[in-house]
């Protein structure tokens, strides 16, 4: 098993895996708290990916690459990917004006 340094190598062959076997391919993710550091790993039982990281901002790219495997488990594999993004729209809240003491 060898780890891929690029996010965005690891990303795009990991959807090219699933894709090809989506009946057999895994997402794991494991963290160790000890070490900080943040292992992802997606195999199908022939090939193996895993992509390692140490960096705290890199939780949003997870975020992400979660959401494309939730959609491409939940739609299918054919499922276009470029509307799935880390946060939906409907989440953001309106900013408060106004904080502070009323005089």
């Amino acid at each position: 098993m060898v780890y891929i340094t690029e996010w965005d190598k690891f990303v795009e062959q990991s959807i090219q895996l699933f894709r090809a076997d989506p009946d057999s391919t895994r997402y794991v993710m494991k963290y160790r708290h000890c070490d900080g550091k943040l292992v992802l790993k997606v195999t199908d039982n022939r090939q193996c990916l895993k992509y390692k990281t140490d960096q705290a901002q890199e939780a949003k790219k997870m975020e992400k690459l979660n959401n494309m495997f939730f959609a491409l488990m939940a739609r299918g594999p054919d499922v276009d990917l470029s509307e799935v993004t880390g946060k939906e729209q409907t989440d953001a809240q309106p900013s408060k004006k106004g904080r502070g003491r009323k005089q």
